[in-house]
């Protein structure tokens, strides 16, 4: 009799105590918030670009997910190739990388993935797959490209377009970016060899030009690895390499990442000694030799 009359004084307090677990761990309704999953997104522009800013690109690829995925964040930041190396080098990485060529210190970091590029490979394992791309072109004032006269060769960033000169057989100088512009307009040039950054910078300026595009060689590929498993990360990564986002590439001025047959491109995780190397040896060697040595970095 004394229990009964215990657990008769008791049963309110227990009754009480598990609605009120159950409240905390099994949350009744759509309105309650879930926990939110914070994933991390460096972009890191290793090239100019065509248009706006890919960083904000990746901020909108992004949203799309977060409304597919409940309780999902990511958080997309803006680094410089400086900012990135330092961080890495101390030891911080994030979920996911957007990269170009020249950051070899995240390969290590890097998880395979399942598809084939060749570009992105070290080994066996694909560690890096294109979402979009770039692209190099020889502009003229005239639609006549067999005329002779003095070519200027755009550079800037981490790219190489003394590559892209060479195995299109254009000799030139080399100056910055705007400078050989500037300079093709200006009549100094007869011809410039640029990239997706002058395309748009023609037409901003509603400028008549013809372009030609050179498709032996590219490096201007917007690569993306990821480096923390998770289904998020997998769900942003396969967003990104969506039809939907491919056909919005234009809306930055850049293009999807369908190359020829034959287009030649360094690996992305090749180091700084070796990209050198390789633009030192871009005037004077023979095509032959340029691919033997893109083989081995």
């Amino acid at each position: 009799m004394k229990f009964l009359r215990a657990i008769r004084l008791l049963l309110p307090f227990f009754l009480l105590l598990s609605a009120l677990l159950f409240v905390l761990f099994f949350p009744l309704g759509k309105d309650t918030p879930a926990a939110t999953r914070v994933v991390t997104v460096w972009n890191v522009d290793t090239f100019e670009g065509g248009r706006g800013s890919r960083t904000a690109f990746l901020r909108s690829v992004a949203r799309r997910v977060e409304k597919e995925r409940e309780g999902v964040y990511f958080l997309v930041t803006d680094y410089t190739v400086d900012g990135a190396e330092a961080a890495c080098r101390e030891g911080n990485s994030p979920d996911l990388l957007c990269f170009g060529l020249g950051l070899d210190c995240f390969a290590e970091k890097s998880l395979p993935l399942p598809f084939s590029f060749a570009g992105g490979t070290v080994g066996e394992d694909c560690l890096a797959v294109p979402w979009y791309a770039g692209g190099y072109f020889l502009f003229s004032l005239t639609e006549n490209f067999e005329e002779e006269g003095s070519c200027v060769i755009s550079v800037g960033g981490k790219n190489l377009p003394v590559l892209a000169a060479r195995y299109a057989g254009i000799a030139g100088e080399t100056a910055d970016s705007l400078a050989a512009y500037t300079g093709f307009l200006s009549g100094k040039y007869r011809y410039l060899l640029g990239t997706q950054r002058d395309v748009q910078r023609f037409l901003s300026r509603q400028i008549s030009v013809y372009s030609k595009p050179l498709l032996a060689y590219t490096d201007l590929i917007g690569y993306v690895s990821v480096l923390k498993r998770g289904e998020d990360a997998s769900a942003f990564l396969a967003a990104l390499l969506s039809e939907e986002t491919r056909a919005r590439l234009g809306e930055i001025g850049l293009f999807a990442p369908d190359f020829p047959q034959g287009t030649k491109t360094p690996a992305l995780f090749s180091d700084g000694k070796a990209l050198a190397d390789l633009a030192a040896r871009a005037p004077s060697d023979s095509i032959k030799n340029l691919d033997k040595y893109l083989k081995t970095i």
